[in-house]
Parts: C-alpha cells; sequence; structure tokens
C-alpha cells in the first residue's frame, strides 16, 4: 500500500472511530466497534513498511474496550445497589438504560446531531432510573425506597458513560498513535 493510501485510510478510519465512540451515548458498543474496525485494519490493509500497526494495537484497543465495559457497568450497579436495589432491579436498569437511550435518540432527531446525543445520555439514565424504580416497587419496596435506588442507577449511569467516554477517548489516542506512527 502506498503511503498516501495508507494516510487515506487512516484519517477515513479515526473519523469513522469518532463515530463509533459517540455511540456509547446511546447505549451502543462504540468503544467495540472501533476494536472491530481496528482488526480489519489489521487484518486487511498492509500499512507501508515504515508504519507498524498491527495486532499489538488492536491487543491494546481490546483491554481499553473490556476496562471501558468495566467503569460502565460497576458504576451503574454500583449507583443502584449503594442505594439498596436488588439484583432484579439492577437488571432492569440495564434494559432499561437501552430502552431510555434509544427513545431518546429518536426524540432528539429535530436537534441536528447533539440533540440525539444529548437525549439518548439522558434517556438512557432515566431508563436506569425507571428500571430500578419499577424493580423495587415489584419487591413491595416504599415509593421512597424505590425513588432511591431509581436515583442512584440514574447517577451510576451519567458517571459509567463518562468513565466509558473517557476510555474510549483514550482509544481513539492509541489507535491515531497506531495508524499515524
Amino acid at each position: 500500500m502506498e503511503l498516501w493510501q495508507w494516510y487515506l485510510l487512516s484519517a477515513s478510519s479515526l473519523a469513522l472511530s469518532l463515530a463509533f465512540w459517540l455511540t456509547n451515548l446511546i447505549g451502543l458498543p462504540g468503544n467495540w466497534m472501533v476494536v472491530l474496525l481496528a482488526a480489519a485494519i489489521a487484518w486487511l490493509a498492509t500499512p507501508p513498511s515504515a508504519m507498524p500497526f498491527g495486532w499489538v494495537a488492536v491487543a491494546v484497543l481490546t483491554a481499553l474496550a473490556a476496562l471501558g465495559e468495566l467503569i460502565e457497568f460497576v458504576a451503574g450497579a454500583a449507583g443502584a445497589a449503594q442505594h439498596g436495589a436488588s439484583r432484579r432491579s439492577v437488571v432492569l436498569s440495564i434494559i432499561g438504560t437501552f430502552v431510555g437511550g434509544l427513545a431518546g435518540a429518536f426524540l432528539g432527531l429535530p436537534i441536528p446531531i447533539v440533540g440525539s446525543l444529548v437525549a439518548s445520555l439522558f434517556g438512557g439514565a432515566l431508563g436506569a432510573f425507571a428500571g430500578a424504580f419499577i424493580g423495587e416497587h415489584t419487591n413491595q419496596k416504599t415509593a421512597t425506597e424505590s425513588f432511591s435506588a431509581g436515583k442512584g442507577a440514574f447517577v451510576g449511569r451519567l458517571w459509567g458513560v463518562a468513565g466509558k467516554l473517557c476510555v474510549g477517548a483514550m482509544m481513539l489516542v492509541a489507535l491515531a498513535a497506531s495508524l499515524l506512527n
């Protein structure tokens, strides 16, 4: 592959990776899509001899993506559990996060790009709240206890997404460094 072709591939891959990274806001596995893109590049593209991109970069990105998932899961579950949520509430909180994120993405459509991202982030957090609240309410907890578990899931979800986005940003930097080294 010619050097100019490699740089064109790298630039377009980084732009696509940025779009993938943003899908984390709506509950999609954006960091894992970055890993898959990097794996496809490592498998299909032959970098110029001066470019050392390869499977080591993919392994680093994979480890970072796993770390991001761990941070998101632990923060969300810990937020709900810290306020006394049951396992059922944590599971319903995760389901609510996905449903709320998708609903928010569609509700935010009238405002281009930013509207969908912000609405899906808060939709996911509201879905986490609703899932934890319903889970506790069906366990015969009081409204105050159910609200507290939902509030913990809401805050935990926001912190989890923030942590996952930070790890995803590190992934983008690592990918750029690997591609353009």
